[in-house]
Order: structure tokens, then C-alpha cells, then sequence
């Protein structure tokens, strides 16, 4: 007993130590928790520390302990699993995950019937394959949340179909899961008949048991608080699940699951997150970390020679690949930005809690010998601290936090217009050809505003009352009618458009606070204006400088001169805006720059687009990306906005080609 709780103080001290190091590395808890097991395991103690503070007589107690940590998460698990993230959602939801399940999964089972004759027996060898399909294929809901409420990315659209995603894996994989084990406790000589009862308990548990876990709530109302009553209830009903799907041979931990997920939802929300409050301490503080540690202490590091090491290469290039590849293709289908498709393929690719009850159960089963086992809880480590940095890498902060600004301003009732933001300077009756441009810009998207931003000095003189105070507002009055005037055509075009005008005391200093609070999702404005460099530098969003007067549109008695672009690595947002301008303009389109960019102006071509390559005319309006120095004879240089996405040319060329007036 003194032997068993030292093991205890010893586990307990060293999951809270690691799990607070993994914290603090921006992994999750769970990853230090299964490290520090593996380090107290024969990986690093040896023989005879680890054997004498963990031996084989300390094994199965600590088992026993984690396992009842485990019953709880996984009621935890299902009874947090929020339904409602599949509704709104589902079609893209459920093609996702089908990518993200059945790819791993067939890649799983391929590589498992590769190595099916060094590591099981014959009768072993179907469980074996399907388990490790399922293993390949799982995602760890729980830790994904947790990736995902670190950085707020529940709040977004990216978040929620990740989140819903997952919890349709979640089904797939303990259904392949639950079909395993079924199938590895058929061969037991004694009760495989059991098996056979999995279907009319669940169908007992939704069709009967669910009903009355329905009469909680209205006790719970009544008395005001959980009361033991009624938590020694839901506990005896809890453990009576797990205990019944154990007998089975279908493994507690389904029972745990479902016990959880037919728990009452509506009107039982303060009941549900006061038995949370209750449990979660128990099981996260105490148990799990226990069955986390203890899982580690089961992988032998030591073990593993040169052919353990190419082994352990193919399942990270099978669970990494297949799980990437498959969410991304999904996603892609359902006509995903590229960016977002990678972001939600990164995800999906996260195991770690889930992976390693999997694990478990397949080492408690048989279906996976100790080696294999040490391999697959590598690569559950592999994937689950790989998940963070590679989507914060590819989703970066700033998007997040463009995206929850969205999220937010829809939640309010705001309609998200994509707004431009055009920095008007003296004397506004000139900059007609300005607004028109951003006013044909503009109407490439819809919903879309134009925001003329005008920043007016102060007089140099004093103001004093009388004819100097009247001029001032005469021509305070005479700007604020020209901006008004450039407005109105706007408006006539089609375009939303108001104007924003004050006095400046310091018009270059205070011209990037405009620009910054415009929020704007491109900005348009001279390269004389007055603060440019601070404006153009300081902006996030799309920036278009008119370098050069802008040709009109059309010469009297002449043909439209076409629009072209100067195109290179890196030039999506110039050839973009050139696309933009040339589609809305009726005019064709010269691309310029090499190899490149003739192939672009094929594909642009091959897209219905009056797009080729060629040298620049000289009647044309010229684009040019913004690298900081202009180059000759350039009008528009475009600057991307930060994190830009790669343009989908078919897409960018389908919404242009949308209603809308053609200018």
C-alpha cells in the first residue's frame, strides 16, 4: 500500500509538472502528461528504478485507477458533444469528414496488412487491419476544442466546421472502433454471443433511457441545486452503462459515451454544467492525467532498432498524409479558399486524447503488441504537437482576428460590405478619375461600399469672427460639396458610398488614423498624398497606389486601350485587380513578365477571359505589384493585403462575370 501511494504522489507530481511545461509551450497539457509516463516507464528509469517503483504488482491498481478516469472523460466527452455544430453545417461537415475518415482509413488498413506478420497471429489479423484504419482515421475532439479556444478560432467559421467535423469523425471512428473490439471479443470462447446485444442497447439507451434522464431536469428545478440524490443517480446510471457494454465485450468506454451523449440537452443546461463542475475536477485533476501517465508507462522506447524506426516512418506518412490529404480534397470540393481547406486539414489532423484511448484499448484487447503500441503513441504525440505551430503558421493571428471582427459585425445585424477606402486630396473637384476607379472595384464584389476619406488643414491663420471666419466656411462648404458631388456619381454607378471629411491640424500624421479606422478591405489613394508612406505601411489591407494619372476609359474617336499587368511570383493581387479592371471595363488583358505569365494568360484565356501575353502598349492602363520603388510607366501599383490568400482565378473570374453593371 506505502508502495502504491508513492506510485500515486509520483504520477500525480509529474503529469502536473509536464502537463504545466507542455502549457507552457503552447502544446496541450495531455502531450507533457504522456511524456512524463514515458519517462518514469523503462524508457528512461530502466529495469530496476522503473521496475521497482512501477513493477508488474503496481500495474494493474494504477490500471484500475486510470480507468475509472476514463470512464468519466468519456462521459464528459458525450455528454459535451454540442449537436447543434453539425446543423447549418452538415453537408460540408459530413463530406470533410468522410474525406478525413476513409482516406486514413483505407491507407491504415493497407499498411496494416504490410506489417499484420510481424506483429499479430492469424486469427488477430482482421481486427488488427481495422483497428489500425481506425487509429489513422481519428481525431481528438477534446484537444481540438482546446487548439481552437486558445486562439478564439471557436468564434469563427473555420472553428465551427472544424469543431463539426470532428464530431462526426468522432461517430465514424468509435463505430469502426466498437466493430474491432466486437470482433476481438468474438473469438473468446466463453459469451460471444454478447456481442449481439450492442444493438438493443443502444437502442434502450436512446429510446428509453434518454426519456427518463429527461425527468433530471424538472427535479433538479425543483430543488434548486444538484443535489447528491441526484448526482449518486446519474453516477449509478453512468457506471452501469460502462459496466454493461464491458460485459459485452465492447469495451466501458462506449457505454461511458453514450451515457453522456443521452443526457438531457434542452432546459438542462445549468444541470448539465453543474455535474461538469463536479466531475471535471475529479477526472482532470486526479484521474485522467493518472490513466495518461500510465498509457506512457506502457511504451518502451528502448525496445525499438532500425526496423522500428522505418516502421514508425510509414505510420507518420500514413496518419499525417492520408489525414491531410483526404480533409484538404474534401474541403477543396466544397469549394473551400485554399487557405481555409489547409487550415481545417491541419485540425482534423490532431489525435491525442482520443488516439490514445484507442491505443488502449487496443493493447488491452490484444490487437496490438507492446512495440507497435510505443510507435502509434509517438505518432499520437507527432500529430497532436505538430497541430498548433502548422495552423498558426498557416492561419496566422491577424486573419483570426479579421475574421472574428466579421464574425462579430454579422452577429450585430451589420452587413459585412467589402468596404474601400479611397484617400481623397486637394482639390477634390480633380479626382474624379480616383473615385472611378474605386468605384469599378467596388462593384466587383457585393456587398461593397466606398468610403471617400478627406482630411482638410486648418486655416494658417487665426480664425476670427467675421470675413476671415466666412471664407473659411465658404470653402469649407465648397469641398464639402465637391466631395459630395464625386459621391453622388458614384452613387449613380451603383456603388454605396459616403464621405468622411473633417479639419486637420496635421494631415500627413493624422492621415493613417483615417486609414486605420476605416477598417477598410482596400485601400485607394494617390502616391502624393500627404503621410502616404505612413498610410501604405501601416495598412493590412489591399493597397492599390495610383502612381500615374489614370487614362479615361475611352478616347474620343479611339479605341479603349487594354489593361495590362506586369506579372511575376507573388503578383496574385496586381494580376487580380488587372483581371478586375479589364473584365469591368471591356477591354482586353496584357500580361507581361515571362513564363508565368503567359501561363496565366492561358489559363485566363482558356477561362473565357480576352486575356494574352505580350508586350505592354502604349496607350494601356498599366499594373504593376508594389515591391516600394515604382516602375516605369506603371499607373496602379498593388500592394497584397498581409496573409493574402492564392487567387482561384475560375472563381475570381466566375464572380466578375456575375450580374452586375459593366462600367
Amino acid at each position: 500500500m506505502d508502495l502504491l501511494l508513492l506510485d500515486l504522489v509520483i504520477v500525480l507530481a509529474a503529469a502536473r509538472l509536464f502537463g504545466a511545461l507542455a502549457r507552457w509551450l503552447g502544446q496541450p497539457p495531455v502531450i507533457g502528461e504522456i511524456v512524463a509516463g514515458i519517462l518514469l516507464g523503462p524508457t528512461l528509469l530502466g529495469p530496476l528504478i522503473g521496475d521497482e517503483l512501477f513493477g508488474s504488482e503496481m500495474r494493474p491498481p494504477l490500471q484500475a485507477l486510470a480507468n475509472v478516469g476514463l470512464v468519466l472523460f468519456m462521459f464528459v466527452v458525450g455528454l459535451e458533444l454540442d449537436q447543434k455544430l453539425v446543423r447549418g453545417k452538415g453537408r460540408i461537415a459530413v463530406t470533410v469528414a468522410l474525406g478525413s475518415t476513409v482516406v486514413p482509413f483505407v491507407l491504415g488498413c493497407v499498411l496494416a496488412l504490410a506489417i499484420a506478420g510481424e506483429h499479430v497471429g492469424g486469427d488477430k489479423t482482421l481486427p488488427f487491419v481495422l483497428f489500425m484504419g481506425a487509429a489513422m482515421a481519428a481525431t481528438a475532439f477534446p484537444v481540438l476544442a482546446r487548439v481552437l479556444t486558445d486562439r478564439g478560432m471557436q468564434r469563427i467559421t473555420l472553428g465551427g466546421l472544424a469543431l463539426a467535423s470532428a464530431a462526426v469523425i468522432d461517430v465514424l471512428a468509435w463505430t469502426v472502433l466498437a466493430v474491432v473490439v466486437g470482433i476481438a471479443g468474438a473469438g473468446e470462447s466463453e459469451g460471444q454471443w454478447k456481442v449481439l446485444l450492442a444493438l438493443p442497447y443502444a437502442l434502450v439507451m436512446f429510446l428509453v433511457v434518454k426519456p427518463l434522464l429527461a425527468r433530471l431536469v424538472p427535479a433538479y428545478e425543483k430543488a434548486g441545486r444538484l443535489t447528491p440524490g441526484l448526482l449518486s443517480l446519474v453516477l449509478l446510471g453512468l457506471i452501469g452503462s460502462a459496466w454493461a457494454t464491458e460485459w459485452m465485450h465492447v469495451h466501458f468506454i462506449f457505454g461511458a459515451f453514450v451515457f453522456g451523449a443521452v443526457m438531457p440537452r434542452e432546459g438542462a443546461e445549468r444541470l448539465n454544467h453543474e455535474i461538469l463542475e463536479r466531475l471535471e475536477q475529479l477526472a482532470v485533476l486526479l484521474l485522467l492525467p493518472m490513466f495518461f501517465v500510465v498509457a506512457g508507462l506502457n511504451v518502451n522506447l528502448r525496445e525499438l532498432d532500425l526496423s522500428s524506426l522505418g516502421t514508425l516512418s510509414a505510420i507518420l506518412v500514413v496518419a499525417i498524409g492520408g489525414k491531410l490529404l483526404g480533409s484538404y480534397a474534401a474541403a477543396r470540393t466544397q469549394r473551400l479558399p485554399n487557405r481555409q481547406s489547409w487550415a481545417l486539414a491541419s485540425l482534423l489532423n490532431t489525435r491525442g486524447l482520443t488516439e490514445i484511448v484507442i491505443l488502449t484499448v487496443g493493447l488491452q484487447k490484444g490487437v496490438l503488441d507492446d512495440e507497435l503500441y510505443s510507435l502509434m503513441v509517438v505518432m499520437a504525440l507527432v500529430t497532436t504537437a505538430m497541430t498548433g505551430p502548422l495552423v498558426r503558421r498557416i492561419y496566422p493571428d491577424r486573419r483570426v482576428a479579421r475574421d472574428i471582427a466579421e464574425a462579430e459585425r454579422a452577429a450585430l445585424g451589420v452587413t459585412a460590405a467589402h468596404r474601400i477606402l479611397v484617400i481623397v486630396p486637394d482639390p477634390p473637384a480633380e479626382q474624379a478619375p480616383l473615385v472611378g476607379l474605386a468605384t469599378t472595384l467596388a462593384l466587383s464584389r457585393s456587398p461593397s461600399e466606398v468610403v471617400l476619406g478627406h482630411l482638410r488643414p486648418y486655416p494658417a491663420g487665426r480664425l476670427e469672427v467675421g470675413s476671415g471666419l466666412s471664407s473659411e466656411l465658404a470653402e469649407l462648404a465648397e469641398t464639402l460639396h465637391d466631395l459630395e458631388a464625386l459621391a453622388g456619381s458614384a452613387r449613380e454607378r451603383g456603388s454605396e458610398t459616403r464621405v468622411v471629411s473633417r479639419f486637420s491640424a496635421d494631415v500627413a500624421g493624422e492621415s493613417p488614423e483615417l486609414a486605420a479606422g476605416a477598417r477598410a478591405d482596400l485601400l485607394v489613394l494617390p502616391a502624393g498624398v500627404p503621410g502616404y508612406a505612413a498610410v501604405r505601411d501601416g495598412a493590412v489591407c489591399r493597397v492599390v497606389t495610383v502612381s500615374l494619372p489614370v487614362p479615361e476609359q475611352s478616347e474620343p474617336g479611339s479605341e479603349p486601350g487594354p489593361v495590362a499587368v506586369r506579372y511575376g511570383s507573388g503578383d496574385d493581387a496586381a494580376a487580380h485587380v488587372a483581371l478586375t479592371l479589364a473584365m469591368l471595363w471591356n477591354r482586353p488583358l496584357i500580361v507581361t513578365g515571362g513564363n508565368r505569365a503567359s501561363a496565366l494568360a492561358q489559363r485566363l484565356s482558356k477561362l473565357g477571359v480576352a486575356a494574352a501575353a505580350g508586350a505592354i502598349p502604349g496607350n494601356a492602363l498599366v499594373v504593376a505589384a508594389d515591391t516600394g520603388t515604382a516602375p516605369e510607366g506603371a499607373h496602379l501599383l498593388v500592394r497584397a493585403e498581409q496573409d493574402p490568400d492564392p487567387v482561384d482565378w475560375a472563381e475570381a473570374v466566375s464572380a466578375l462575370r456575375a450580374p452586375a453593371p459593366r462600367l
